[in-house]
């Protein structure tokens, strides 16, 4: 009787220091993600943290909204974050200026333009020259939605030289910008295109993502260091983004927005489930993270183009598509 009992205590004891004590390969690693903004336009990111995407790859992710490439760009490079969201441009800038750990981007989200392009008044049979001799609002010079807007209107063949196209406004405060009376147009992201709409304040009547074409518009970052010392870090990384991705594109927008709820509070879920929809038939997101060098050559081609770049910058230094 003593042996069994004995044995249940030592059963006991085994069981309770397997509970207190975490095994090391369960253990979450920290990532702190700057995101350009906060917005649909990146639902798969959003679907992967709903979802546990990331916890189930290892990792606990610290979302921080950080306005602006500029300052995503300045926050990765400060090692404030380790990974930064906005567009490639940013890293292409970095490493023209000469810095030595430079941000090389590892995997992709979007593959367009996800701006829309938001009128004063109603226009339901709008066409791009209807911005002749009037003033739109696109956000910060060099940025990738001031440059897919011109992007758009030369595929549109718009003079742009017809049109006055502010450039001043910081990225984070176009819409109310918009909404203090300046500029007849702006272009935004959603959720704010739709809140506009909703309030009376603005109506959506075109789209800059289907005329600019395809390129990898937002995508993740991090320091030529970081990566070399935490590829395998990385490689759970994109993972996690492409089981979001995967998600998105296998289910309805109906679905999709009772997960994303969470995320944007403030948005009622009809409205998010318009916003889905609208983000899903502009085709916005890419299909694998996996970054091709000509969809980036499409990038390079609008910076050139825009006299932001002299020439191709070396595809295999700035992008690396981690496997394991």
């Amino acid at each position: 009787m003593k042996k069994i009992i004995a044995i249940i205590i030592i059963l006991l004891i085994g069981i309770g220091i397997c509970f207190w004590i975490k095994p090391k390969n369960n253990q979450l690693d920290e990532v702190k993600l700057a995101e350009v903004t906060h917005s649909l336009f990146y639902t798969p990111l959003y679907v992967a943290i709903e979802n546990g995407y990331f916890k189930d790859n290892g990792i606990d992710l610290n979302l921080i909204l950080t306005s602006g490439a500029d300052k995503v760009t300045a926050a990765v490079l400060s090692g404030d974050v380790q990974i930064g969201l906005a567009g490639p441009e940013s890293a292409i800038y970095v490493y023209e200026n000469g810095e030595k750990d430079y941000l090389v981007t590892f995997a992709g989200l979007t593959k367009r333009d996800g701006q829309f392009i938001v009128s004063r008044t109603k226009n339901e049979h709008f066409q791009m020259s209807d911005l002749y001799g009037k003033e739109v609002l696109v956000g910060r010079k060099g940025g990738m939605p001031a440059l897919n807007f011109h992007n758009a209107i030369k595929n549109a063949n718009i003079d742009r030289s017809k049109i006055t196209i502010n450039e001043s406004i910081d990225f984070a405060s176009l819409t109310g910008t918009f909404i203090s009376g300046v500029g007849d147009y702006v272009n935004l992201f959603e959720p704010n295109a739709t809140k506009l709409e909703s309030e009376g304040l603005g109506y959506v009547v075109g789209s800059i993502g289907e005329l600019s074409g395809e390129m990898p518009y937002t995508a993740f970052y991090a320091r030529k260091s970081y990566l070399e010392e935490n590829q395998e870090i990385a490689v759970r990384f994109q993972k996690a983004v492409q089981a979001g991705i995967d998600y998105v594109n296998e289910h309805s927008y109906q679905e999709i927005a009772e997960i994303l709820i969470h995320q944007f509070p403030d948005n009622s879920l009809s409205d998010i489930e318009s916003i889905i929809k609208r983000y899903q038939e502009n085709d916005s997101w890419l299909d694998t993270t996996i970054i091709e060098e000509e969809l980036y050559k499409n990038l390079e081609d609008l910076m050139i183009d825009n006299q932001l770049l002299d020439e191709y910058v070396p595809f295999q230094d700035l992008v690396w598509n981690i496997h394991e």
